[in-house]
């Protein structure tokens, strides 16, 4: 499983769900788009307006910080 995490400086929701992630032992590969900006595009393509967004394998799972679906994501 490769898990992409969107996220931008200040923002709340991004800090926790990294905080979730890394509680929880799960890897991923975080995309800043405040230092990468090439990234907006990418996730506006994709239907999103805000970040944190979390993809598996290139699709989306999670948008926002979401307890209930990152909790389904490591049970799997």
């Amino acid at each position: 499983m490769k898990l992409d995490l969107f996220t931008k400086n200040n923002c709340i929701q991004c800090k926790m769900t990294k905080k979730f992630l890394k509680q929880h032992n799960v890897e991923f590969e975080e995309h800043n788009i405040s230092e990468n900006p090439e990234y907006i595009d990418y996730l506006k393509n994709k239907g999103f307006q805000a970040v944190p967004v979390l993809e598996e394998n290139d699709s989306p799972i999670v948008n926002g910080f979401r307890p209930d679906l990152l909790k389904k994501l490591i049970a799997q």
